[in-house]
């Protein structure tokens, strides 16, 4: 009986055991193979890299073309969105009435000259009859008052001439300066009313200003950089149109507004560019680009390395066979890399292909880099 329970403990024992060893060898078989990974070594370099700011181009100087005079357009002497010089002839409104205005004044001063001259005339005679004390002094004093209103009818009558004259002048409307000229808003026949109806719109072109809102805290940076000459190798601005074209051309800051909006915490800032090929025009978004220079060393790694999670960035960093999870903090990306200013020293070794594989202390295997698919 003794040895019957000892040779049944013995087999629970032995039971035991086995189970043990297969459990084992079953948990071996079900654990998950180590994640192959690709990886990057943090690099220390140069911190240059650009701030973008959203821009509209503006024209240095615009003005709206408005009649002075009333009447009907008679002629337009220019095409629509064409370059136009300054002092060319743009509009003609019909002159007739200004024309017969003008003759008309003029007739009314030759006949105010005629009579200033026979009031002088008469003024002369009875001034030397008055002094042989052959006319009575009254009659010598009508005479001078006479020839006093002939002046002033003279001056009125060349006064009106000179209305008149505007008037002629402004029937026909020159460019006030060289520029490019719009739609025109009006047609041959069109009456116009002085003041009031808007015929065309002009602006210069070349070179043109494009403006940006900055913030308060740059004015310090940007205020240096008004005593900065132009200069075509210096690309401290640089301008992105629509569809990622980068404009050939450089710029310069132009000036700086004399004030913050105290709603925005704003401030105006202008940059001047050379428009040869009239690329840039009045009204077009686009995005500054200013170049900014640290003479520090800085952490860079590649951004798809970076993982975010409630607003927080991670990396996984791998020692030895294990990947282990680093909160950063970031700086400014640069193309496809990101400057890391605190979680990262110089040389650890950051995952950057099979991140999406991964959680805190996983077992990894490092492989060779992806080749980068065709197009990319």
């Amino acid at each position: 009986m003794h040895l019957q329970s000892k040779l049944i403990g013995m087999s629970i024992v032995l039971a035991a055991f086995i189970s043990a060893c297969s459990n084992q060898q079953n948990a071996q078989q079900k654990a998950p193979p180590p994640a192959t990974v690709s990886i990057f070594p943090v690099q220390e370099g140069n911190v240059s890299f650009y701030d973008e700011f959203p821009a509209t181009v503006t024209p240095l100087n615009q003005v709206d073309i408005r009649p002075q005079v009333a009447g009907y357009i008679t002629g337009i002497f220019f095409k629509d969105g064409q370059h136009i010089e300054k002092g060319q002839k743009l509009y003609e409104i019909d002159q007739q009435q200004y024309q017969a205005a003008y003759q008309q004044s003029i007739a009314n001063l030759n006949v105010a000259k005629a009579n200033e001259a026979k009031a002088q005339q008469d003024a002369d005679r009875y001034t030397e009859l008055a002094k042989q004390d052959a006319i009575a002094k009254q009659t010598l004093d009508h005479a001078i008052a006479d020839l006093q209103a002939a002046k002033m009818q003279v001056q009125a009558a060349q006064s009106n001439v000179s209305s008149v004259q505007t008037n002629l002048k402004y029937s026909i409307i020159y460019a006030p300066f060289s520029g490019t000229i719009g739609i025109s808003q009006v047609k041959p026949g069109t009456s116009v009313s002085p003041g009031q109806t808007l015929l065309n719109s002009i602006s210069t072109d070349d070179p043109m200003a494009v403006d940006f809102a900055l913030d308060q805290s740059q004015i310090a940076r940007f205020t240096p950089m008004l005593k900065m000459k132009a200069n075509e190798k210096d690309s401290t601005f640089t301008l992105v149109l629509p569809g990622q074209f980068v404009y050939p051309q450089v710029g310069h800051l132009s000036l700086i507004d004399r004030s913050v909006d105290p709603q925005t915490g704003t401030i105006k800032a202008r940059l001047i560019f050379p428009n040869p090929q009239q690329m840039l025009r009045a009204g077009l978004t686009c995005n500054v680009k200013v170049k900014n220079n640290i003479s520090e060393k800085g952490l860079l790694i590649p951004f798809k390395a970076v993982v975010e999670q409630l607003g927080e960035y991670f990396v996984y960093v791998v020692n030895g066979n294990k990947a282990t999870q680093h909160k950063i903090s970031l700086g400014a990306r640069i193309n496809d890399k990101i400057v890391v200013k605190t979680g990262l020293q110089k040389g650890d070794n950051v995952v950057i292909e099979g991140v999406q594989k991964l959680r805190d202390s996983a077992l990894v295997q490092v492989g060779p880099p992806k080749a980068p698919t065709p197009g990319h």
